[in-house]
């Protein structure tokens, strides 16, 4: 029970929300690049948030399933297929035993996201996490990309109902903006905005920078206007965090991403809200970027809309749609209710008087 590779796409990779706890040790968190879109594919098929997703970038796998099963897909559009027919994004779909998953090249974004149901690939942990790390060769499915002739096992579940089942709300374009030619991402200034002179920090406030191909699951590189420092930007190394601006000698940002080194040695100008990355990483090179300050306070305040937002999301799935509601399966559901409130009408003793006056009648009758 599980889902073979016939072909592998580009750099696909079992992810879930990364390892923690190890950045002293010096591996790097890995997980997936949208955190975002990760969480609905997996809330979209009743898993946990922090379920493996199956992660591809610009070009997707084609994959056969070997057991009927439910599944999501989100992030970037890559004009999804089963059996040759389009499937919807952000929906929870039906495949079964024998139905072939196929992409094709990328309507909008650069990585793609697909959930299984069930708590979808069933891969060991390493480290409290399932996250491949692809420098370091662990986790996931064997600690590498995937390969055609791979098998991959997943733990079935009883999908004949889910209450998202068909439900098409979720549409996530207007977070991406994909249609604008320009996005704008959160900046939170430091740790050495003070190696920057000026110029060079209203430099990179206000002028516009581009996504470039020099871009990968450690970082994408921008191109764009120099940003002077005073003195060079060498550092000793420091610890580098999720979406720190790093701005090596030539003066233009890399921003350090899932499988970033755990420290480095160039300065770093700020750090960009963690709810902003999904919009930078989905960016194909040549997307125009500007940066927003923003203090570190309203970055918190940005994960809890956030939070809160999930938590509408899962609302919204829950609710059982037009097309998901198997009679069959309702009925199942209401069984166990219906058998409670006999019993407990059973102890009422208004119930049990009635039943004892019935019987006395007929008793009287037979008599």
């Amino acid at each position: 029970m599980g889902v073979t590779v016939n072909k592998p796409g580009i750099c696909t990779t079992i992810q879930d929300l990364g390892r923690r706890g190890y950045l002293g040790s010096g591996f790097s968190p890995s997980g997936v690049m949208d955190k975002r879109a990760a969480r609905i594919a997996n809330l979209l098929v009743d898993n946990g948030e922090n379920a493996p997703v199956l992660e591809f970038c610009l070009a997707g796998p084609t994959l056969r399933f070997t057991t009927n099963t439910c599944i999501a897909l989100t992030g970037g559009n890559f004009s999804p297929t089963v059996d040759g027919a389009a499937i919807p994004m952000y929906a929870a779909i039906m495949v079964h035993r024998g139905s072939v998953l196929e992409f094709g090249a990328p309507k909008t974004g650069v990585y793609g996201y697909l959930a299984i149901a069930g708590g979808s690939i069933a891969v060991p942990k390493v480290m409290g996490s399932a996250s491949t790390n692809l420098k370091c060769g662990i986790g996931g499915w064997e600690g590498r990309t995937l390969s055609a002739g791979d098998y991959l096992p997943f733990v079935t579940k009883n999908v004949e109902f889910l209450d998202n089942l068909g439900s098409h709300a979720l549409k996530d374009d207007d977070f991406y903006d994909f249609s604008s030619d320009e996005i704008v991402l959160r900046v939170v200034p430091g740790p050495q905005e003070g190696m920057f002179t000026e110029q060079g920090v209203n430099t990179f406030f206000k002028e516009t920078y581009t996504t470039t191909a020099k871009c990968d699951r450690m970082g994408f590189r921008l191109d764009g206007p120099e940003i002077e420092t005073v003195n060079g930007s060498d550092i000793i190394s420091d610890g580098i965090a999720l979406g720190a601006v790093q701005i090596p000698n030539h003066g233009r940002p890399i921003i350090m991403l899932a499988d970033r080194q755990t420290t480095g040695g160039y300065a770093k100008i700020g750090t960009v809200a963690s709810v902003d990355i999904p919009k930078l990483v989905q960016c194909k090179p040549g997307r125009a970027i500007r940066f927003e300050e923003i203090s570190v306070q309203e970055a918190q305040a940005a994960c809890r809309k956030e939070a809160q937002e999930m938590r509408s999301l899962a609302k919204v799935v829950k609710r059982p749609c037009y097309g998901g509601v198997s009679p069959r399966r309702t009925a199942r559901r209401l069984t166990p209710i219906l058998e409670a409130q006999a019993k407990k009408s059973a102890g009422n003793k208004l119930w049990i008087e009635f039943e004892d006056g019935h019987n006395a009648a007929h008793a009287g009758d037979r008599a």
